[in-house]
């Protein structure tokens, strides 16, 4: 579905955001609704760089408007011809600098993609219905309270501050009127003294009073960032392997801004007491005394909130990537950082630039990046959907030193180049009301590729790392990598499945992996794995390991078994003989759906029981599909049509009830594709379809290699032998009956597919 047309069919809360954003004249709304087709179909990125292409897109753009005044015309839409001619005439501007229009509509797209991501992200957390716990919601009133008693104290205080100043103005006005007499009565000494004790009392209570301010600031800036800040980083490192924790900024932007807020009031209340004391002082005054102290406090209470403030709001990834925090050189990707202290006086005015490996280890054969392409931006509001002061690098690309020593690895620790971790600095400065602090921040360690085919190992350090590590610097980590506690290894597991197809795994299937990888137990909350065991080593009796065929399951899944996978159809992670227990006690034709174990880059197979004549249970299963097989046609009208070919030569339909007991086309019915009956529009030609059969003679023992066919009783598994492959056709539902014979490769075996079309 195009992209306008999905976003329409939003909720209205991202729906009002869609709206929020063609507020202004810059790409109207109704523009982009009448040419939502052409405009998603335009390589807009290109033509933002390159003048000719953009030129040409840009008359393109000017004829479109021509031929949708022409439809109003016909259509007598007065309204609607004036918004073209008035369209039309604002992209005119365009005319001398066409890539500046590219710009704007690339522009756009992106932030109607980054809406629709955030509406998709909505939908799948309340699928897995997370919702805050009791302690999270604590935490947050806790903090709400915090920052309302020191909104209090503020307010407060500005009212002390003005009061002190009307009392100084009285002592003032008095002592001068009384200097000016010749003299001077005693009554009248005694008055001003009393009206200086006054004063000296009321500096010391406001002093002792703005102490107390900054040290609720202090316990407020304590839970802030130690607390609220570490909680979220942490939830985003978790995100960033999968978890589906809530990452967004917009609550701590308002806690941030607003103590800052308030310790600037206090800056000015400071200055006050300058001013004051520039009137007027007199011996012992406390003013001179106390207030360089507090103005040390506050500025350096706001010299670590702020810095504190600066983020990686998006962690460093690729558009083709597995996933964040793994980038290929001269390849490019994007990051985004965002500042929590949102003053709208400081909008572009903050200049934010990117730096590599500012403390990288001193190592033989650690490899060092520049970083190319826009590597200064300003924070600025314009390029966030909620408003944050952000700075959005979108175009940023790697490539490597060249180095005397050579080698890539870092040899003396015997760290393979995906194990090596990169460090990507930000640094910008924050100076408003005469207050300057540098600010730097850095993204989570990145591993750096330069070839695709090590997306794999580097996702599984990245995976590692921010499953275990304590200190998000730690560039080194593999030099000595800790073991995975079963709890976490488990969950991260089921991560992966929930963020691919927002689905994870449940008790049953995280059992099967502890056992495959431990041994039958009964616990594995004590079991550990290390990092070798889980991407170098080979699982016993195959070529590969363990991350390997778990991966090669999960792209599997993703890319051809989302939805069956999604509403629970598929058992996946079963060990055979669980598969035996669970199916010898259901009825005949009872199937369950389960993942190959020897098969490396992922395989699916489909079991059943069968029952002899006296009443015995046997369990058959067919050879796993791939994905070279699911390529060609959906595993759900696989299972639709299989059959298997009794002797009396009459093929027939093995698989009846989806475990535990739901009738096959119930539960696969919604994906079918092809109708059938009156509700068929082929219904002038002779239908065929796609059939999947075994000769029930060729049941018999696999080859002992082959893991995924059981040794165990009973248990029969159907092979396919070199002169007796499934028979197969493919689907012709748009032409009449194949006449010529047409040769279909399937397993490496030729067979005719016309002679086995059912009609």
């Amino acid at each position: 579905m195009a992209l306008w047309a999905r976003l329409n069919k939003l909720d209205s809360v991202y729906r009002k955001q869609v709206d929020d954003l063609y507020d202004g004249d810059n790409l109207p709304m109704d523009l982009r609704h009448y040419l939502a087709s052409w405009i998603e179909t335009q390589d807009w990125e290109t033509a933002s760089q390159d003048y000719d292409r953009a030129m040409v897109l840009f008359q393109v753009l000017m004829e479109e408007l021509d031929i949708q005044h022409s439809r109003f015309v016909q259509e007598d839409d007065f309204l609607q011809q004036h918004n073209i001619r008035r369209h039309k005439h604002h992209f005119q501007r365009y005319q001398e600098q066409p890539c500046n229009l590219a710009n704007v509509i690339l522009w756009f797209l992106a932030k109607e993609k980054e809406i629709l991501d955030n509406a998709e992200l909505a939908e799948q957390v309340s699928l897995i219905q997370v919702h805050q716990n009791p302690m999270e919601i604590d935490s947050q009133r806790n903090m709400q309270r915090k920052v309302d008693i020191l909104r209090n104290k503020v307010e407060c205080m500005d009212h002390t501050v003005k009061c002190l100043e009307e009392q100084q103005d009285e002592f003032d006005f008095k002592f001068k009127t009384h200097a000016m007499e010749v003299s001077t009565a005693e009554a009248d000494k005694k008055m001003l003294q009393n009206l200086l004790n006054r004063l000296d009392f009321s500096r010391k209570s406001m002093l002792a009073g703005l102490g107390e301010l900054l040290d609720v600031a202090k316990d407020l800036l304590d839970v802030l960032v130690n607390d609220e800040l570490q909680g979220w980083q942490l939830r985003q490192q978790r995100a960033c392997i999968g978890a589906p924790d809530d990452t967004s900024l917009e609550q701590l932007e308002k806690w941030f801004t607003a103590e800052t807020t308030c310790l600037f009031q206090v800056r000015k209340f400071l200055k006050k007491l300058d001013e004051l004391m520039g009137k007027m002082t007199y011996q012992n005054d406390p003013l001179i005394a106390q207030k360089p102290l507090l103005q040390t406090r506050v500025d350096d209470l706001l010299t670590s909130l702020i810095k504190s403030s600066f983020v990686v709001e998006t962690q460093p990834s690729m558009p083709q990537g597995k996933g964040p925090l793994v980038l290929r050189t001269n390849v490019q990707f994007s990051v985004k950082t965002r500042i929590l202290v949102k003053f709208p006086e400081m909008n572009h005015a903050m200049k934010v630039t990117v730096s590599m490996d500012k403390e990288a280890p001193q190592v033989k054969g650690y490899r060092r990046f520049n970083v190319l392409g826009t590597c200064s931006k300003a924070l600025n509001m314009a390029e966030s959907m909620n408003g944050g002061m952000v700075a959005d690098f979108r175009h940023l690309t790697l490539k490597e030193q060249k180095s005397v020593g050579g080698g890539k690895g870092i040899t003396d620790l015997s760290l393979s180049v995906t194990e090596e971790m990169h460090m990507i600095y930000f640094d910008t400065v924050f100076d408003l009301a005469d207050f300057s602090v540098s600010l730097e921040t850095w993204s989570l360690p990145v591993v750096i590729i330069s070839n695709s085919s090590q997306q794999q190992s580097a996702w599984a350090s990245v995976l590692w790392f921010n499953m275990l590590s304590e200190s998000l610097k730690n560039v080194l980590f593999f030099a000595s990598c800790p073991v995975a506690p079963w709890s976490k290894f488990g969950e991260m597991l089921s991560w992966q499945f929930l963020s691919a197809t927002k689905r994870g795994l449940n008790s049953s299937q995280l059992d099967m992996l502890a056992q495959k990888l431990f041994g039958k137990q009964e616990s594995y909350e004590a079991c550990k794995i290390s990092w070798a065991k889980f991407s170098k080593e080979n699982v016993p009796d195959t070529s590969f390991t363990f991350w390997v065929w778990f991966d090669g399951i999960l792209g599997m899944v993703k890319n051809h078994l989302e939805n069956i996978w999604k509403d629970g159809s598929i058992m996946g992670f079963v060990s055979k003989g669980k598969e035996k227990s669970l199916l010898k006690k259901k009825q005949r034709g009872t199937f369950l759906l389960r993942f190959s174990e020897s098969i490396k880059d992922g395989g699916i197979t489909f079991s059943w029981v069968d029952y002899s004549p006296t009443g015995e249970p046997t369990v058959h299963s067919v050879q796993p599909f791939t994905k070279v097989d699911l390529n060609q046609i959906p595993f759900h009208e696989i299972i639709r049509n299989f059959q298997l070919q009794i002797p009396e030569n009459v093929p027939e339909s093995p698989l009846l009830y989806l475990y535990p007991n739901t009738p096959k086309d119930k539960a696969f019915e919604k994906y079918y594709t092809v109708k059938s009956g009156a509700d068929s529009p082929y219904l002038a030609y002779i239908k065929t379809r796609l059939v999947f059969v075994s000769r029930e003679n060729t049941l018999g023992p696999m080859s002992p290699a082959s893991s995924d066919m059981a040794n165990g009783e009973g248990f029969e598994p159907v092979s396919v032998p070199a002169l007796d492959p499934l028979l197969c056709s493919w689907i012709e539902c748009n032409s009449t009956l194949m006449e010529e014979n047409v040769d279909l490769e399937f397993n490496e075996i030729f067979v005719d597919p016309t002679l086995f079309l059912t009609t």
